[in-house]
């Protein structure tokens, strides 16, 4: 099906849920929506852009844009940010930074590092075109910055009060090494999301995956459990831990410095 019509026909399949329907902030009509978010050969995120229009994204599986939702109940992202400055890692088409900047947050900052597209195939466009478009219709003022978490410093940076780091950990081969550079930039609060592996809960364990043993992903390297996740935050520079969602392989963290 063309990408146009997917668009079009993205709710039938998904009844129980219902997208806003009033127009975006950029007042743009629903036909040249449409027509924008067509110009992107993939969506990640399924991203609320008015109009009842959402992004025909691929996170939790095709024709299911309920699923972003249920992942922000997931993270408990705070309902106020107002005059926070908030990091989304890894943001890839921005939907977790666009919610931070309806929540109120003075300044948002998506990075991401696109190289590993090129390994997965060629229908993932390179690149923040599908964050540009997102922030376009939703006259959005997030920034957005190409920067692996591994390059991350208060001097390349700067500072967070809130930093996002969703979906992410467990694609990287050193992610200790990954939270403490987090950790150097976050002043008050750490989202981690993460693939979590429910076993040996009486010891920090984590698998590693040498191939594409997990899913069948090549770029899932790790796979910790729930008592792992959280000591590594600790030990990375986090004082406090607290787990706010543990379902069905995911977890979610909050980290407090």
């Amino acid at each position: 099906m063309p990408l146009l019509a997917r668009i079009k026909n993205h709710f039938r399949k998904s009844p129980a849920y219902a997208p806003p329907t009033e127009p975006p902030p950029s007042g743009l009509d629903k036909e040249t929506i449409l027509k924008k978010i067509a110009a992107v050969p993939f969506w990640w995120h399924y991203i609320e852009l008015g109009h009842g229009v959402v992004t025909p994204g691929h996170q939790g599986g095709e024709n299911n844009p309920g699923v972003s939702k249920k992942i922000l109940d997931g993270i408990n992202l705070p309902e106020d940010l107002s005059g926070k400055t908030v990091l989304d890692i890894g943001a890839f088409d921005g939907l977790f930074a666009f919610e931070a900047e309806k929540r109120g947050a003075a300044r948002v900052l998506a990075i991401d590092n696109f190289n590993h597209l090129e390994k997965e195939g060629k229908h993932l466009e390179r690149g923040f075109k599908p964050l540009q478009i997102a922030r376009e219709i939703l006259a959005s003022k997030i920034e957005y910055k190409e920067l692996d978490v591994m390059d991350i410093s208060p001097a390349s940076i700067g500072t967070f009060d809130v930093v996002l780091f969703l979906g992410v950990l467990y694609h990287l081969k050193n992610p200790f090494l990954a939270l403490e550079k987090i950790a150097s930039v976050t002043k008050e609060l750490l989202i981690v999301e993460s693939l979590c592996i429910n076993k040996y809960n009486n010891e920090a364990v984590a698998w590693f995956f040498e191939k594409d043993e997990w899913k069948k992903d090549p770029t899932n390297w790790w796979g910790p459990n729930r008592k792992c996740i959280e000591a590594m935050t600790r030990a990375a520079g986090f004082k406090e831990v607290r787990c706010v969602s543990n379902f069905n392989g995911r977890i979610s963290l909050h980290a407090f410095k």
